[in-house]
């Protein structure tokens, strides 16, 4: 056996030694306190009888307590209730045996002053131990990283926010020596922390006094330490730092530093997400656990934006297995390599498969048999779908149907269905073929035990295509920055952010259900486009132009979350509400899916877009209303009582 492979075992042996050591000599200096340093002959006698059995029942309560699993160099507060536990067991024990045994065994009984003595010295010690081998390791550790950048320029700093996450950054950056920082102070705007100390770090005063501050400290860079702060207070502080010229920069949100995701150390330039001002997603993990732990699961569209982090989010409820539908071959084997580096204990099957191949989809589901399917393959860009009705019908519309079917066929337990918010009174072809998307899910709903869902959301920010990128790219090539309509506005939320809330609102889903995502309030694209500007360190209209270039097809200036008359009602999830939609009936939504599958085929527009109108009341994809009869198209007739519309 090599050095490498018996060093574990060493420490572990010394660390017995160092404690069985220190219990001793705590019981033997209880012993002298009692008596003043001056033990009779007699009592001496006991206390060397005494002290295996003392020892003993010390040793085995912290191993009971589980000390010996923890890493010295790790030992922090929430390991000390192990030795508070260790300490209160076996100083019960002692103190029963004490009042438990016989006169005629007075020379096992140890005194209770030398047991309460001895246990706070003990276990003190044993600690105490632990917090010296810690300290110990951080100096060695900050005395080697700072090799690294002892030649590097120190960057005077002032870290913005005290609260939890301003603790947890001053806390790492104190213990470590290899970044780059020299941390002048906090700035918070709670008056009663003024002049407060945290690691060593104190407390100068508020944001109002940031350009003092500056000044006097020769402060280079401000760093955000808020765990929760408004796209308002970002712009501000931006504002403010750019008047005194020195930079901004944040640490990533709290919710990513407590799920294990990045380091709180991990500062990085204000983006564009910051400045969404969203509260962080708290799920019912146990409930999404039971929906998903231990199962397979199917997630299509999965190289996708909204598809990869559906894979990322159920990899962590550790699924039996899960299966990556996707037809894009290049996006598949990127989430498939990620999957495999970060969840290498998730068995993962990557799948090359077009959701409109029946044959294909009907050999996959009857190999792997999944029990959840998220379906998340869709032609989402509007402007696209217009010049191309044919194939929004047959993916959006024509693959969800046959998918759902096939799911019923296989007995698959749920259904969970993206949908969006453009589906709500649409006027693109996109939004109309996910409209009619969840009416196919409703009608499937009625028809087995699958329970089927639709979520609708708006905008994910970041994800592929969406306007984010586009003006990213348009101000990495110096501009102009394109926005269609100066009073354009969009509900926002980020990739993570909706993906959870999709597991969640699948967890809940009885069947039928069409869920509507909270998206907090409709932001304007034109203050998004300044923001973008703003953050890159240019002005807009000054160093970047913005330019307007008009709607374009099947767009509108505003999207909505909800049906004219539709009910809203409420979850037990704040940012999830289900909406309560009357299914079609039945035969009029299989009459609508075999013409539109006739209007696919064809690939006629003008067609599509009437069809659309006529099935959809609320629609309104820019052409004249036709008939609703579809049986009747062929003939130039109209019948006059068209399908009855869904009663909200």
């Amino acid at each position: 056996m090599s050095m490498k492979a018996l060093q574990p075992t060493l420490t572990r042996g010394f660390q017995f030694v160092l404690d069985l050591t220190t219990l001793v000599l705590a019981f033997v200096f209880a012993y002298l306190l009692r008596f003043e340093f001056a033990v009779p002959d007699l009592e001496m006698g006991h206390l060397l009888q005494q002290l295996p059995y003392v020892v003993l029942v010390q040793f085995g309560a912290l191993l009971l307590a589980g000390v010996y699993s923890f890493i010295w160099r790790y030992i922090g507060m929430g390991e000390v209730k192990a030795f508070l536990y260790a300490a209160l067991w076996s100083g019960l024990v002692l103190a029963v045996l004490r009042l438990s045994l016989p006169a005629s065994l007075g020379s096992w009984r140890v005194p209770l002053s030398v047991i309460l003595m001895g246990t706070v010295f003990a276990f003190g010690g044993v600690l105490g131990l632990r917090v010296l081998r810690r300290h110990f390791y951080e100096v060695a550790q900050r005395r080697e990283r700072a090799v690294a950048v002892s030649q590097a320029e120190l960057i005077p700093t002032l870290l913005i926010g005290a609260g939890r996450a301003g603790v947890l950054a001053a806390r790492e950056i104190t213990g470590r020596g290899d970044m780059n920082l020299d941390v002048k102070g906090f700035v918070d705007d709670d008056p009663e922390k003024r002049g407060a100390v945290i690691h060593g770090i104190k407390v100068l005063g508020t944001t109002e006094e940031l350009p003092r501050l500056v000044g006097e400290l020769g402060i280079k860079q401000v760093v955000i330490t808020i765990a929760q702060i408004s796209r308002q207070e970002i712009l501000h502080l931006i504002g403010l730092c750019r008047k005194i010229a020195v930079s901004v920069r944040i640490i990533p949100g709290l919710y990513d530093v407590l799920q294990g995701k990045v380091q709180v150390t991990r500062i990085r330039n204000v983006q564009i997400e910051d400045l969404l001002g969203r509260q962080p997603v708290y799920l019912d993990e146990p409930q999404i656990g039971q929906f998903l732990a231990g199962k397979r699961v199917m997630v299509t569209g999965a190289g996708g934006s909204i598809g990869s982090e559906l894979v990322r989010q159920v990899a962590r409820f550790q699924p039996k297995k899960l299966l990556l539908v996707e037809r894009a071959e290049f996006a598949l084997f990127e989430i498939d390599g990620e999957l495999r580096r970060t969840q290498p204990e998730v068995e993962v099957a990557s799948l090359v498969a077009d959701v409109c191949d029946e044959a294909r989809m009907r050999s996959l589901l009857g190999e792997h048999a999944p029990q959840v399917i998220f379906h998340a393959a869709a032609h989402k860009h509007v402007p696209l779908m217009e010049a191309n009705p044919g194939e929004a019908i047959k993916n959006n519309v024509l693959g969800t149907r046959l998918l759902g079917e096939l799911a019923v066929e296989h007995g698959v337990e749920a259904f969970v269905m993206i949908s969006t918010d453009k589906a709500v009174r649409p006027t693109s072809i996109m939004g109309a073929t996910k409209r009619v998307a969840e009416l196919a899910i409703q009608d499937l709903a009625r028809q087995g035990a699958t329970r089927f869902v639709a979520v609708r959301f708006g905008n994910v920010i970041g994800s592929a295509g969406s306007v984010v990128p586009i003006f990213r790219e348009q101000i990495r090539r110096g501009g102009p920055v394109t926005v269609t309509h100066p009073e354009m506005r969009r509900y926002f939320m980020t990739i993570p952010e909706s993906a959870q809330l999709v597991l969640q609102a699948g967890a809940m889903g009885e069947g039928g259900e069409i869920f509507i995502l909270d998206m907090g309030e409709p932001i304007r694209v034109l203050d998004l486009a300044e923001e973008m500007i703003t953050l890159t360190g240019l002005r807009p209209y000054v160093d970047m132009d913005i330019v307007f270039t008009g709607l374009r097809p099947g767009e509108k200036l505003f999207e909505e979350l909800e049906l004219s008359g539709e009910q809203i009602g409420k979850t037990k999830h704040p940012k999830i509400y289900v909406g309560k939609l009357q299914a079609y009936p039945p035969e009029d939504v299989a009459q609508a899916l075999r013409f539109l599958a006739d209007l696919g085929r064809e690939g006629d527009g003008t067609a599509v877009r009437k069809f659309l109108n006529s099935l959809l009341p609320e629609a309104n994809l820019g052409v004249r209303r036709a008939t609703r009869d579809p049986a009747r198209k062929a003939e130039g007739s109209a019948r006059e009582t068209p399908l009855p519309p869904p009663v909200a």
